[in-house]
């Protein structure tokens, strides 16, 4: 089992035993393991490529073989540019030698461009709203079911509030997921205001003493503007309910999507505010260098990645093992 306080900042007030109890590894270092599987179908892909790179500093042919790998693994353009860039550069000043491996440099440069995207869920606050956002068929419900179940282990309680009332499926796929967590639901009648659904469960949690309120929205498209108003009143009610809430918003993106990915990032970022990005399915792609193209070009943290289907193949986001990973690296 993977160390669940390594997602979360603010558990200074958790009783000292509880996040003892639930850090223990279990997993004898399988951290890396699983996320070295989870990026197989990636690693595969971009080692593939750059091993067929006959590499020598001055072969403007061997750079641009380079450029095109990164761009199939989705990095996109923008991180691209930046990588050759910090590459050439290295290779200038004597640090790439014809010949070399390219991969343990390129995923120096990767992860030092992604370290700035590294950041932990703040449950500082008590209770800690956090919203969960995006389009339909990302994993969003799974997500708030598998953080409800990691934020036990902490020793956190939580409410888990049921907004999307437009998917009937969801109600009862969240509630399962409470159920599992020992979380309290509030749940929705069809068609009913998820703003109000929202409101009932901070009220809730105020009222019990709850940790931790998992606010689950509707999947909506960044191009539907009336689902783009709705959850704008959802941050209204849920801030003139709780002064400084939602203190989490965070988009879940279905990495397999690529750059339609990035594209949902960035109109949802200009719709409302982002705290942080959950990138799930990564373990269903070939192009797991989305990560990079969404954390150099909007500046959103990536706070959670999914790496497989049970609750522990959800991850903090760590930008070191992440790059290695990519590049099928072992562990530093």
């Amino acid at each position: 089992m993977a160390d669940p306080t390594q997602m979360f900042t603010g558990l200074g007030d958790v009783p000292a035993p509880v996040v003892e109890e639930a850090a223990a590894p279990a997993d004898g270092g399988g951290f890396f393991r699983r996320l070295v599987d989870g990026l197989a179908k990636s690693s595969k892909a971009l080692t593939g490529q750059i091993q067929q790179i006959a590499f020598d500093p001055d072969d403007s042919e061997a750079w641009e073989r380079l450029e095109e790998a990164l761009l199939l693994a989705d990095c996109g353009v923008p991180a691209t540019v930046e990588i050759i860039g910090r590459l050439e550069r290295r290779a200038a000043a004597g640090g790439l030698a014809p010949g070399a491996d390219l991969a343990p440099a390129l995923a120096e440069e990767i992860a030092d461009m992604l370290a700035g995207a590294e950041a932990r869920i703040d449950v500082a606050e008590r209770p800690t709203v956090i919203l969960m956002v995006g389009v339909n068929g990302t994993g969003k419900t799974t997500t708030v079911g598998k953080l409800a179940e990691h934020l036990r282990r902490v020793g956190l309680s939580v409410v888990v509030a049921a907004a999307d009332t437009f998917r009937a499926a969801a109600d009862e796929q969240l509630e399962a997921w409470a159920r599992r967590a020992d979380a309290d639901f509030v749940g929705s009648a069809h068609g009913q205001d998820p703003a109000a659904v929202a409101y009932d469960g901070i009220e809730a949690a105020v009222a019990r003493g709850r940790d931790v309120v998992l606010v689950d929205t509707a999947g909506r498209l960044q191009t539907q503007v009336g689902l783009m108003d709705e959850l704008a009143k959802i941050r209204r009610v849920i801030a003139g309910r709780l002064e400084g809430a939602p203190h989490e918003t965070l988009l879940v993106i279905d990495a397999t999507t690529g750059q339609n990915g990035l594209v949902q990032a960035r109109q949802f970022s200009a719709a409302t505010p982002l705290t942080g990005i959950v990138l799930t399915k990564l373990d269903g792609t070939a192009k797991g260098g989305i990560a990079l193209a969404i954390a150099h070009e909007l500046g959103v943290p990536i706070k959670l990645i999914g790496v497989g289907e049970t609750l522990d193949d959800l991850r903090p986001f760590d930008a070191d093992s992440f790059a290695r990973a990519l590049l099928g690296l072992d562990a530093a």
